[in-house]
This record gives C-alpha cells, sequence and structure tokens, in this order.
C-alpha cells in the first residue's frame, strides 16, 4: 500500500467517483463553518448564563444552537451518503477495469495453469484464481470504509485545525500558538504507528488470498479428494491456514488500539496544556470569560479529526492494500499487439496461406530450459498435421504460440500466401504483424477440457460466433454429435448447464466443443488432445465428429499417442523436450543433445 494518506490512482481510475468526492468536501466545509457556530453560540450561552443574563435575551442564540446542531447532523449524514456513492462507483468501475484487464491478457499471464502435457508456466505475478476472486469481492468491498469514513475524516483534518487556528488566534494568540506548536504530534505519532500497520496488513492480505484460493480449489476438488481420502487432510491444512490470517488480524488490529491510546494521550496532553494556561490567566484577568469558553470548547475540536482520521485508516487499509493488487493486475496486464500498417493492406486468409514457423525457441520465466528448442516447421493449407510427443514436450507450448498466448523467445513465425504483403518479401508477413483479434478470427481450438460457463447449452454453443441464430446453433449441434443427447434435456438448448458445465458429461461437454468449433466454421482447427479423457464409446463419437470438422480445413491435432493408421494426407510430427524428432518429410531429425554430450 501507498505510504501517502490518498492514493492517487483511486481517483485515477474511478473518475465518475469525482462528483461525489467533490460534494463531500463541500458538506465537510459547511461541517466546518458548523462547528464554529456551534461553539461561539455555546460559548456565548454559557457566559450569558454565567453573568445572569436571561433566557428570553439568549432565545436566539439557543434556537440557532438547535439550528446548527441539526445542519451539523444533515451536513455528517450528507457527507457519508456521498462518500457510499463515491465507494460505490469506483468499486464498480474497478471490478470492471480488472475483468477488463483479465480478458485482455494472455492466459499463460497471472493464472495457475497446468497442461497435459506438463508444458507449466508457473504463475507471473501470483494472480491465482483465489486470489483474484478474493479481490474482486472480499478486497475491495474493503474500500466502503475508505470512502465512507477515512476520506471524509481525511476532509476534516485539514479543515478543521485550520479553521480552529485561524478562529482561536482572532481571540487569543496564546492559546493558538500552543495549539500549533502541539498538534502535529498527532499526525507524527500516526505516521510511526502506520508504518507498522502497513507491513502486518500486507501480511494479513496475503495471509486472506492464500486462504481463499486454497479453499477454492478444495471445494473444486472435493469429490476427488474425498476418493482418495484426503479430506480430512485438507480440513487440517484449511483450519492452520485459518489460525494463521486469525493471528495476523489480531496482531494488526491490536496496533489499532494501541494507536488510539497513543493519539489519545497526545491530543489530551495538549488540550490540558491549553486548558491550565486559558485558567491561570482567567484567574488573573488577563482573558475574558467568553473568550475562555470559546478556547476551551474549539480546543478540542482541533485534534479530533486527527484522531478520527488515524482510526479510520487503520479501519480502510485493507481495502487500499487489495486496491493496489488491483492496479498492479491492471498495470501489468498485457496490451493487445498493435499491427504494423504493413499486415493490414493484406487479406488473411488461412484457407489459401501457408504458415512458417522458422527456428521459433520459447522460454517461460522461472523455467530452467526452453519448452521449445529451433523449432522449424512448414504447415500448408488445408494440411493435417498430428504432433505428438511424451508429456513435457512442448506440445500445448505449440499451440499457445499458434493462438498468441504467448509470443516467442526467439524465432519468427509468418504467413505466406496470396493476398499477403510485406516489406521486401513479397507476399510472406510476420504473424507478429497481424492484429491477434483478427488471426483469431481465423481459428478454432477444442482444447482438452472445454470451459463451459453457466449458461444454456445453446448460450454456450453461440460463443463460436456471438449472434448466431438458433437454426445455426441446432446445425452446429447436429455436425458436432450433439443434438441427440441435447434432445434428451429437460429444456433442450434453454437447459443451464451448471458451473463449468458440472451437469454434463465430459463427452458431452467436448461435443459442445466442437458443435463452437462447428458454429466458428473457422479455417484452421487446434486440437489439444480432445479425446483423452473420455470413455472409449466417446471418444469414437467425438473423433468422428472431428473428422467431420477437419474435412477442408488446415488442422494440427495434438495427441500423446499417434494413431495407427495416419488418415490419408496427415502428417506426423514428433516432439521431445521441445525438439523436433521426427523432420517434416517424415526422415527422424538428429536426436536431442544429453545432457552429458
Amino acid at each position: 500500500m501507498s505510504a501517502r494518506p490518498v492514493d492517487p490512482r483511486l481517483l485515477r481510475y474511478a473518475a465518475a467517483a469525482r462528483g461525489y468526492l467533490v460534494l463531500t468536501v463541500l458538506l465537510g466545509l459547511a461541517g466546518t463553518a458548523l462547528i464554529l457556530a456551534q461553539a461561539g453560540l455555546l460559548a456565548r450561552l454559557l457566559a450569558g448564563a454565567a453573568t445572569g443574563v436571561g433566557v428570553t435575551l439568549l432565545a436566539g442564540s439557543l434556537i440557532a444552537l438547535a439550528l446548527v446542531l441539526a445542519g451539523r447532523a444533515a451536513t455528517s449524514y450528507g457527507g457519508e451518503v456521498a462518500a457510499l456513492r463515491a465507494a460505490a462507483t469506483v468499486k464498480s468501475q474497478l471490478r470492471r477495469r480488472l475483468i477488463g484487464a483479465l480478458l485482455r491478457r494472455p492466459p499463460s499471464a497471472g493464472t495457475r495453469r497446468s497442461s497435459g502435457d506438463g508444458d507449466d508456466h508457473g504463475d507471473d505475478d501470483g494472480d491465482g484464481d483465489g486470489e483474484l476472486a478474493t479481490l474482486a469481492t472480499r478486497g475491495l468491498d474493503g474500500l466502503d470504509a475508505y470512502f465512507a469514513r477515512y476520506l471524509p475524516q481525511l476532509v476534516l483534518a485539514v479543515l478543521v485545525p485550520l479553521a480552529v487556528l485561524i478562529r482561536v488566534a482572532l481571540a487569543d494568540w496564546l492559546s493558538a500558538l500552543i495549539i500549533a506548536v502541539t498538534l502535529p504530534l498527532v499526525p507524527v505519532f500516526a505516521v510511526l504507528v502506520g508504518l507498522s500497520t502497513r507491513a502486518r496488513t500486507r501480511r494479513q492480505w496475503a495471509l486472506l488470498a492464500r486462504l481463499g484460493g486454497h479453499f477454492l480449489d478444495v471445494v473444486e476438488g472435493l469429490p476427488t479428494l474425498r476418493v482418495f481420502g484426503r479430506a480430512r487432510v485438507q480440513e487440517t491444512t484449511i483450519a492452520d491456514m485459518t489460525d494463521r490470517y486469525r493471528g495476523a488480524t489480531m496482531a494488526t488490529l491490536r496496533i489499532a488500539f494501541l494507536s488510539a491510546l497513543v493519539l489519545e494521550l497526545a491530543a489530551t496532553l495538549a488540550t490540558a496544556l491549553v486548558a491550565v494556561e486559558v485558567g491561570l490567566r482567567l484567574l488573573a484577568g488577563h482573558i475574558g470569560y467568553e473568550t475562555a469558553l470559546l478556547v476551551l470548547l474549539l480546543t478540542p475540536e482541533a485534534f479530533l479529526p486527527l484522531r478520527n482520521a488515524s482510526a479510520q485508516f487503520h479501519a480502510s487499509i485493507e481495502g487500499v492494500t487489495a486496491a493496489g493488487r488491483v492496479f498492479e493486475v491492471i498495470e501489468h496486464a498485457a496490451d493487445p499487439p498493435t499491427a504494423a500498417p504493413s499486415a493490414t493492406r493484406g487479406r488473411l486468409d488461412l484457407r489459401r496461406q501457408t504458415i512458417m514457423i522458422n527456428e521459433v525457441v520459447l522460454a517461460y520465466p522461472g523455467r530452467a530450459g526452453p519448452a521449445i528448442t529451433g523449432l522449424t516447421l512448414t504447415i500448408a493449407p488445408g494440411e493435417l498435421v498430428i504432433v505428438t510427443g511424451p508429456s513435457g514436450a512442448g506440445k500445448t507450448s505449440l499451440l499457445s504460440l499458434l493462438l498468441r498466448f504467448i509470443e516467442p523467445t526467439a524465432g519468427t513465425i509468418e504467413l505466406a500466401g496470396p493476398g499477403l504483403t510485406g516489406p521486401g518479401q513479397g507476399d510472406r508477413v510476420g504473424l507478429a504483424a497481424v492484429p491477434a483479434a483478427g488471426w483469431r478470427e481465423q481459428l478454432a481450438w477444442v482444447p482438452q477440457r472445454p470451459h463451459l460457463f453457466d449458461d444454456t447449452v445453446a448460450g454456450n454453443i453461440a460463443l463460436g460466433r456471438p449472434g448466431a441464430s438458433p437454426a445455426h446453433i441446432r446445425d452446429a449441434a447436429r455436425r458436432a454429435g450433439a443434438d441427440q443427447f441435447i434432445a434428451r434435456l429437460e429444456d433442450g438448448y434453454q437447459t443451464p448447464v451448471g458451473e463449468r458445465g458440472l451437469r454434463l458429461s465430459s463427452g458431452q461437454r467436448q461435443k459442445i466443443a466442437l458443435a463452437r468449433a462447428f458454429l466458428r466454421d473457422a479455417p484452421l482447427l487446434l486440437l489439444d488432445e480432445p479425446t483423452a479423457h473420455l470413455d472409449p464409446f466417446s471418444a469414437s463419437q467425438v473423433a468422428d465428429a472431428i473428422a467431420a470438422l477437419s474435412a477442408g480445413r488446415t488442422v494440427i491435432h495434438v495427441t500423446h499417442r499417434p494413431p495407427a493408421d495416419l488418415p490419408p494426407g496427415a502428417r506426423l510430427v514428433t516432439l521431445d523436450e521441445g525438439r523436433l524428432v521426427t523432420a517434416p518429410d517424415g526422415i527422424p531429425a538428429a536426436p536431442a543433445p544429453t545432457a552429458g554430450s
């Protein structure tokens, strides 16, 4: 969290909330004026009563005092309402920006992925699904305290002491001098305590994010844990993490309570100094009774906003810490690749254009060796390429390169064929110069475990081509072999599939993914082990649908085991440790060097 009292990024990323914050400041100004008016009226009433002024003469002051008190209550209420609206606006905009940032950046950046072929990319910046869910919900909800309590008190902490000092100086310069000298003690102590609180709050937030992420993983994997008898172990683990989070929270609260004691002590001593010097001068007749009362009434008001701001800072620090993590995610999100002007002069059509992979190297941060080393491969239009190899061979990394989820560390991927123009290269252009959105319109992807959203069957199929008509959706399902089981569902195409499609079997989910691909009708089809986790009957049905889908398209099919009989015209490419073992023409390539060579 920033050491500054106000993080300007909260205002920069949530411009729509500035109106509410301006209203909060204006109401704070009005409240400050009412505080001064209340002290003056109360001093006049008390001094008048002490000197024997009748109630009739004080009636006007009493009515004015009642109106001032009502005004203070109204401004306080209005300020909190405006601040809460500002908090709601900020949270809404930050959540939208967070989701937008996650949608823009590659899947390999910031999500814990584990592919079937061992291409684990790690966690680049620590943003696991659990932490992101905690950030977007519990974390940003903590901004309510920041906007509704801390910011209004921060405004008052600036306005009220200054106004009180000016008003007291006009009445008694000596008391104003004492207040001016002792007033900085409160923010100094608050800063010293805040430095310690910030570090503890960071640890508290890290523990909460870890607990949320682990709990999410356990809930999702609960059936598997119960089958293997490991549920009790996870129960103990969650209990241990909860205890650590509780300990961190209590340590933070302990500092908050102790800081309140320190600040109260500093403010009380300063007020006592003013009271003593005013009392002595009042006894000596060097100061008037009404003036003395005014000074004594205003002195606590000078310290109160500072104490309240410090107390509310501790209440809001968790929300600001979470917002800081959201800013990191937003600012580190990968921007969509910008296409070079030369690429836009050509027409992208993979039905006629060749994909050329030239000496490509791919290395993941934190990984000992590259996932792909010196890969050279040419894929002609309409060709079926079957990529095989053991786990960790780099098969899924190859698909990630073609999906533009990641960029090569070295080497190039180019397109060649009619309709393309590249500077000095005739009909060839680098893939990096092609807009990612335009490139992905040319391909369809069927992963090992396709993700289904908590929507209807038709809604999930329509992701292949948003806005498709019901007739086109049904035709795609029929061609994917999914129409039969969809017809048996309770509400047919309008049946909700549940979170991640849990109401469907693995084979049914895979057929929905194939229906998406049929609906998309893309010239390049990428298949990542689409039958790896299916029973033989479902795998046979899905394989038949894939064969129908592959007709007339360029297909790259990743599989652990090569088929016993290659389809006519298919080409087998074998990878091992990121290197090409079987050359494009089927001749075995030179073996990869061993560690001792």
